[in-house]
């Protein structure tokens, strides 16, 4: 679950940080609810790329367990 969260967060920062920094607005859901700077949507890419990883992480942990 923490992958898919991840993967989500990670596409919602980058679409408001290449929206923002390289066009006229941010993309994505977020930008339709928050009004976020450039680097918040980078910080939200990252974290989201650690949950990603934090439950790729852990499933392969527990596939070595069974």
């Amino acid at each position: 679950m923490r992958g898919i969260i991840g993967f989500i967060a990670m596409l919602q920062g980058a679409l408001g940080f290449i929206g923002k920094t390289f066009f006229d607005g941010a993309w994505g859901l977020l930008a339709h609810l928050f009004d976020l700077p450039s680097v918040a949507y980078l910080g939200l890419f990252l974290a989201g790329a650690a949950l990603a990883v934090w439950g790729d992480m852990d499933k392969k942990r527990k596939a070595e367990r069974a």
